[in-house]
């Protein structure tokens, strides 16, 4: 099914998302954006913490390894979570999964918020980790599965937006809370990263199950009744539903037939598996060694570098960074439909490497000779790398996966993301402020020969998925002739 349908299956109206039926329907895929916001608050929040005396006091002066601690504490809840997540998408349906994130975030938010001691407030991050799982697990999938099919594309894009939503709530947040000498300044932050999950909730509340799931286990009336009604206004009869079902139910007897029972396994089994797997590790290994992990949780260090020492100026260039990132992760969603996934990968490396070099000659000459002009001008370039990040690394890092893997393995699949994620992040996590530490601007060098890796790989491994339906891509991966470099669908 393709999203341009020529037989008039889809709405024909140029403004299609203004149909009451979809409107809902949006209204409920866009709340489910909101619980990317967990790793952005989080990441947003530890960095900002790290200008506020009350908290570096609390914490007991976090420095090397132990701040490095305190950060992968959040990515340790959020691996141990990865070991009943995906069975609980698989076994027990899509939106299970995210209700139990809301119990999670609920109970490490009052914890940080609470802690009567550093090792409370860690914990509290561990369980705040564990929520994340569960959204990262259900939520993109539920997106890409329950979405109008010419909206899907640009829906499932803007899941990652939702963490600059949360970075940018929390920076402003930490901005504001400056002034407080008390331990408040810390704690009121911890206390408010539920603000957007509970906003999330209502469209939680009304948001159908998978179709593709509820098919999965032969309950082909409850699945086609939530396409009538989300899909297609009520409409029983149109033939876009029963496109939609032939083609789902086609695919999953297909992997039936192929295999009984999944596993991890078979992502190694077959030619397409193998590249999906390829894929899937990459695009986690860029999302995180990008040189985006310095920036995200040690940008107060980094800023330190280069000579912006107060804690008001440092809150300042973080929370206006957000915004930046929201806009550009919003911008790309937007036009991915439009230019393909390709074309925002190929930009994406182009501007990350110019930008870096820059920033890393500029920090070298403050360095040496100590100049505030000098130290000021990275900050232009770090907005600029991150416009080359949030163009593809925010938009698709989820996006694209949740794409190319079939219904059987998808949820895995989208767990590899993360779990490759969390592992890059982690080491990032500890790493990074030691180095930081010991040899400052000369760290971005390994970040520089990432990113020349990433151009590689995106030009020749990552194929287009424009204008193709997530049964129509399961096909092309599985063609013995899949061209990376190709921008059509195949018919």
């Amino acid at each position: 099914m393709r999203v341009d349908l020529e037989d008039g299956a889809l709405i024909a109206s140029p403004f299609p998302w203004t149909a009451p039926h979809l409107l809902r329907l949006n209204f409920c895929t866009l709340s489910l954006v909101l619980f990317a916001s967990a790793n952005g608050y989080d990441s947003s929040m530890i960095n900002c913490l790290q200008s506020l005396p009350p908290w570096v006091s609390f914490m007991s002066n976090p420095v090397g390894a132990w701040l490095g601690f305190i950060t992968i504490a959040y990515w340790i809840g959020l691996l141990l979570a990865y070991t009943v997540a995906p069975y609980i998408s698989d076994r027990f349906g899509r939106r299970l999964g995210l209700y139990i994130g809301l119990l999670f975030v609920t109970a490490g938010a009052i914890l940080q918020g609470l802690s009567p001691n550093p090792a409370g407030w860690v914990v509290g991050r561990g369980l705040a980790g564990c929520a994340a799982c569960f959204w990262s697990c259900n939520a993109p999938v539920l997106i890409s599965e329950i979405a109008y099919p010419s909206h899907r594309a640009i829906v499932s894009s803007f899941y990652q937006c939702g963490y600059y939503v949360g970075s940018t709530l929390a920076a402003w947040i930490i901005y504001g809370t400056l002034g407080n000498s008390s331990s408040w300044s810390w704690r009121i932050p911890s206390l408010l990263q539920l603000i957007l999950p509970l906003c999330a909730l209502p469209g939680l509340l009304l948001c159908p199950e998978s179709p593709r799931w509820l098919l999965s286990q032969e309950r082909a009336e409850e699945a086609h009744a939530i396409l009538t009604k989300w899909h297609a206004g009520g409409n029983g009869n149109s033939q876009l539903i029963s496109q939609q079902m032939n083609e789902i139910q086609t695919a999953l007897k297909a992997e039936t037939e192929s295999v009984q029972r999944t596993s991890y396994l078979d992502m190694l089994k077959t030619k397409a598996n193998r590249r999906r797997l390829v894929i899937t590790l990459s695009i986690a290994l860029f999302s995180q060694w990008a040189g985006n992990g310095v920036v995200s949780f040690y940008l107060t260090k980094v800023l330190q570098t280069v000579g912006i020492t107060k804690s008001s100026e440092q809150l300042v260039i973080t929370a206006c960074l957000q915004i930046w990132n929201l806009i550009c992760g919003i911008g790309a969603a937007l036009l991915v439909d439009l230019v393909g996934k390709r074309s925002l990968f190929h930009a994406s490396a182009i501007i990350m490497i110019i930008s870096y070099v820059m920033i890393t000659a500029f920090s070298a000459s403050f360095a040496e000779h100590h100049e505030r002009s000098v130290g000021i001008a990275v900050i232009p370039f770090l907005f600029i790398y991150f416009a080359g990040y949030g163009i593809a690394l925010t938009p698709l890092l989820i996006a694209y996966p949740c794409e190319i893997w079939q219904f059987s393995l998808r949820t895995r699949g989208l767990s590899i993301t993360w779990i490759a994620s969390c592992l890059f992040a982690s080491f990032n996590s500890l790493v990074n402020p030691i180095a930081l530490e010991n040899i400052s601007w000369k760290y971005y060098f390994v970040f520089l020969a990432v990113l020349i890796l990433y151009s590689i790989t995106e030009y020749y491994m990552y194929p287009e998925t424009k204008g193709r339906s997530l049964e129509e891509i399961q096909t092309l991966f599985e063609s013995e002739n899949l061209e990376p470099t190709s921008t059509r669908a195949t018919d």
